[in-house]
């Protein structure tokens, strides 16, 4: 009889202690889940601070801080909603109103953030989108501005060499061989001068000819430019636009999960 005392005793200590620390633990997973989810509203709440909803870059950045920042009031409603199955149903414990039980407006929040990255998937999309066809117009009409610069230069540079040549088509002979010493001219062109000076109709065909390889070279050269930016721009809109999307899609299946999960059995305990 003694030691069947004993062993109750034993028993009973065990399972008091045990409980003690379920409940221990279930305070501490409510208390963390509980700071992570507000600091992490708070946080999402005040970043995109002031608020430009009518900015689509604005809300191109919005979406994806939501999404950054999407994982942790995850977390913070698991481990909240954790503490309460660790520390289980109280014994004695009046049946209340299931909008009066803390683990509902958790369920709500989860639902709520659910539905919000849900709306965050096609709006970022059609956002990314927009701002693509804006970034490649921006791109063109600067490939436009610059190919006028760049006409007006082939211009300028024309008309330079055009008074060079017609400075030198005067030029002696023995004044061309001294600049040809000097370094100053070489003597293909030295040659040319000569060439101009015996026929001097050929020069506007030679500055025609000029031109057209210099525009050509220099066209070239800003179509290359330009398709590189605008496969730039188009490969880094794709990969933000796929990598916040999917993560919002995900976001919200978890959300969503959790939070309907949460209600359903909150309501079969009310049945």
């Amino acid at each position: 009889m003694t030691v069947e005392l004993k062993f109750l005793a034993m028993t009973s200590k065990k399972l008091v202690s045990s409980h003690s620390t379920n409940t221990l633990i279930a305070r501490i997973l409510k208390l963390a889940g509980l700071i992570i989810t507000l600091v992490a509203i708070f946080d999402i709440l005040i970043t995109p601070m002031p608020y430009q909803f009518g900015d689509r870059q604005w809300q191109i950045d919005l979406v994806t801080s939501l999404v950054d920042r999407g994982i942790v009031p995850l977390v913070g409603i698991v481990l909240f909603l954790t503490g309460f199955g660790i520390d289980g149903p109280r014994t004695g414990e009046l049946q209340r109103a299931i909008w009066q039980d803390p683990r509902f407006w958790a369920c709500v929040l989860a639902s709520l953030l659910g539905l919000v990255y849900v709306l965050a998937f096609p709006l970022h999309l059609n956002n990314v989108r927009l701002e693509n066809q804006s970034a490649i117009e921006q791109v063109s009409q600067q490939a436009s501005q610059a190919e006028t610069e760049l006409n007006n230069r082939i211009q300028t540079e024309i008309a330079s060499r055009r008074q060079q040549i017609n400075q030198l088509i005067t030029a002696t002979d023995d004044q061309i061989q001294q600049l040809t010493k000097n370094g100053q001219l070489t003597q293909d062109q030295a040659d040319l001068i000569k060439k101009f000076k015996a026929d001097p109709k050929s020069v506007e065909p030679f500055l025609k000819k000029q031109e057209e390889d210099l525009r050509s070279q220099l066209q070239t050269e800003l179509g290359n430019r330009k398709q590189q930016v605008q496969d730039s721009r188009k490969t880094q809109d794709l990969k933000s636009g796929l990598r916040v999307s999917i993560s919002s899609l995900l976001l919200a299946i978890g959300f969503i999960a959790v939070g309907w999960m949460g209600l359903f059995h909150l309501i079969q305990r009310q049945m």
